[in-house]
């Protein structure tokens, strides 16, 4: 079966072919709840509010101009109706103080890491992404995730380049700081070898 580009969807929505876009969702979906569920933390919510996110791009198709990709441009509309969301129900968590931590330190748990089984890692990854605060999180999902440059995130965000570069600096930090309460007890359980 040939994959056709996300142009050819658009084109063919913007013609009358309704079910056209059903492609571009089937292609999106996941992602897109992913982000939403990252950033309101409640699975009912989410899913709302990204199926709110495909309505707004089916009603707002016909001014996309295609300057940055279909997907930059849905999960523009995604996180922007997800910080509207949290702004409505007062939810937006606090920036935490970030605990220095040395370049040998991240040297250490990121070792540390690497000797956890991949599902545990995964699963510990996530669980401290979602302990930082919303908008971080959607940030390292963007990046690390879905591989979207600073750029596009910086689009998608409404945020400059920099600021994006420094948010994701910080936001590593956040996660390794997060991340330490798992690893460091490995390590010491092994006597300070690694396994």
């Amino acid at each position: 079966m040939k994959q056709y580009t996300d142009q050819h969807y658009i084109q063919k929505t913007l013609d009358g072919e309704i079910r056209a876009f059903s492609v571009l969702i089937e292609r999106y979906q996941d992602f897109v709840y992913t982000v939403v569920v990252r950033i309101l933390k409640v699975r009912e919510e989410a899913e709302e509010i990204a199926q709110d996110a495909f309505l707004k791009a089916y009603e707002s198709l016909p001014g996309y101009r295609g300057e940055s990709k279909f997907s930059t441009w849905l999960y523009s509309i995604a996180y922007r109706k997800a910080l509207d969301r949290l702004r409505k129900n007062n939810r937006m968590k606090p920036v935490e103080l970030i605990e220095e931590i040395t370049e040998g330190g991240i040297e250490t748990i990121e070792n540390a890491l690497s000797y956890l089984e991949q599902a545990e890692r995964n699963k510990t990854i996530e669980r401290c992404i979602g302990e930082l605060p919303e908008q971080d999180a959607a940030i390292i999902m963007f990046y690390y995730f879905e591989e979207l440059s600073v750029k596009e995130i910086a689009e998608i965000t409404e945020l400059s380049a920099d600021n994006i570069k420094i948010k994701l600096h910080r936001s590593r930090k956040k996660l390794f700081t997060l991340l330490k309460q798992f690893v460091l007890p490995e390590i010491s359980e092994t006597n300070g070898q690694a396994i």
